[in-house]
């Protein structure tokens, strides 16, 4: 399939999505975030495709959301319309692991989208930030929530109300991405990450998903009684039979999902 906004590629159980606008260092419009839900809705039920990584390009992941396209907009168009309302729950939802490798700019909507993903690897060249106060705006995709579970109160306010950027070493403290690696092994290193994740038991890996995913939205006795249950319902799969046994006869597992 052929898009506009998107340069798609597959190999080796491996989705690799870059986003293609660079005229607007990647600035996030309709356009693209409706072809980003198509394509990763093709990918949720392809079983060729295991995980996805989601990348920019070197001069930028994203630098935020289309301002040309909302400069002009009402309260009652954006409400009525439920601007990005519809893209976000899609994005958030995709239910196969998903990866985000950024390099420069990570703004805005471009870090709201990267916080939809399951895990950042970052080059050394990331910058963050969450600069819509600069606009007379707040986040609209979910910066406000998901960048405060993860760097804290403190951090999130500094962020949202000075419009600071955050580099990659500090993001990495933080714990906003889990690596940084040089720019020039970025993708490399991003997809390595996914072809692992795809030698896995994809059950076993939604599974860790939805686990993970719900200890940011439920409290710790909920959270541990959800995992327990995943973990029991694990044992009914071929996958968890073939996983033990591999182990038992020091041999590498052949998962099958099933």
């Amino acid at each position: 399939m052929s898009y506009q906004t998107l340069i798609v590629s597959v190999a080796e159980g491996v989705a690799t999505i870059r986003l293609n606008r660079p005229e607007a260092l990647n600035a996030l419009n309709r356009a693209m975030l409706g072809e980003l839900v198509g394509c990763l809705a093709a990918f949720d039920s392809d079983d060729a495709v295991r995980a996805v990584v989601l990348t920019g390009s070197d001069r930028a992941f994203a630098a935020g959301a289309d301002v040309r396209e909302m400069a002009g907009q009402s309260f009652v168009t954006m409400f009525r319309d439920d601007v990005y309302g519809a893209e976000s729950r899609a994005l958030a939802g995709f239910r196969k692991p998903l990866v985000a490798a950024v390099a420069g700019y990570a703004l805005g909507g471009g870090l709201e989208l990267a916080l939809m993903c399951d895990f950042i690897i970052a080059a050394e060249t990331a910058k963050f930030g969450q600069p819509e106060i600069n606009l007379g705006i707040v986040a609209g995709m979910g910066g406000t929530q998901r960048l405060t579970r993860l760097v804290g109160k403190s951090k999130a306010m500094d962020m949202h109300l000075t419009g600071r950027l955050m580099d990659a070493a500090e993001a990495e403290r933080a714990g906003l991405v889990s690596r940084i690696v040089p720019a020039d092994r970025l993708l490399a290193e991003a997809e390595s990450a996914a072809r692992s994740i795809a030698g896995r038991s994809m059950i076993a890996a939604m599974a860790v998903k939805e686990a993970v995913n719900m200890s940011q939205e439920t409290g710790l006795a909920a959270g541990l009684a959800f995992e327990r249950r995943l973990f029991h319902a694990l044992f009914a799969t071929a996958d968890q039979k073939e996983g033990m046994a591999a182990f038992l006869d020091k041999r590498a597992a052949k998962f099958t999902d099933g």
